[in-house]
C-alpha cells in the first residue's frame, strides 16, 4: 500500500469526526473504524486514529465538565429564594427573569455558551488542521488533548 493511501485514511479519521452531523456519535464511531481496521497497515495510521479519538474523548470530558459546573448555576439562579420544599410544590413556583437572579442567569447563561461557541470553533480548527496535515503524510497533535490511548 502506498504511503499516499495512508495518508488519505489518515486524513478521513480525522475528517471522520465531522459525521456527528448526520450520525449520532458519528465523531467516535467512524474514526474508531477506520483507525482499527487499518491501523496495522502503518504506524501513521495508528498514530493518527490515537490522536483523533482522543481529541474527541477529551472534547467529551470537557463538555461534561462545562456542564456539571453550569448545572448548578443555572438551578440555584434561575429558582432564586424559593425554599427546597417549594420545588416540590411546583404550582405555587414562579420563575421571573427580570429580578437580579434572573439577570444573573442570563450572564451565566451567555457565559457558558460564549465558552461552548469557542470550543465549537475551535474544534473545527483542530480537526481540519489535523486533517490536512495528515494529507501531507506529517502527524499532527491536537492541543489540550488528554492522552486516554498510548
Amino acid at each position: 500500500m502506498s504511503s499516499n493511501n495512508h495518508n488519505n485514511i489518515a486524513t478521513f479519521i480525522h475528517l471522520g469526526v465531522f459525521s456527528k452531523y448526520f450520525i449520532p456519535f458519528g465523531n467516535y464511531i467512524i474514526p474508531i473504524l477506520l483507525w482499527t481496521t487499518n491501523k496495522e497497515k502503518s504506524e501513521f495510521i495508528d498514530a493518527n486514529g490515537k490522536e483523533a479519538i482522543n481529541f474527541q474523548l477529551s472534547i467529551l470530558l470537557y463538555t461534561v465538565i462545562l456542564g456539571i459546573f453550569s448545572f448548578p448555576f443555572f438551578i440555584f439562579n434561575i429558582f432564586g429564594d424559593a425554599s427546597f420544599s417549594d420545588l416540590f410544590h411546583f404550582h405555587d413556583l414562579s420563575l421571573n427573569f427580570s429580578e437580579p437572579g434572573g439577570f444573573r442567569t442570563l450572564i451565566g447563561a451567555s457565559f457558558v455558551g460564549i465558552i461552548a461557541l469557542v470550543g465549537f470553533f475551535l474544534e473545527i480548527i483542530f480537526v481540519i488542521s489535523a486533517a490536512i496535515k495528515a494529507n501531507k503524510g506529517e502527524t499532527y497533535r491536537y492541543p489540550l488533548t488528554i492522552r486516554f490511548i498510548k
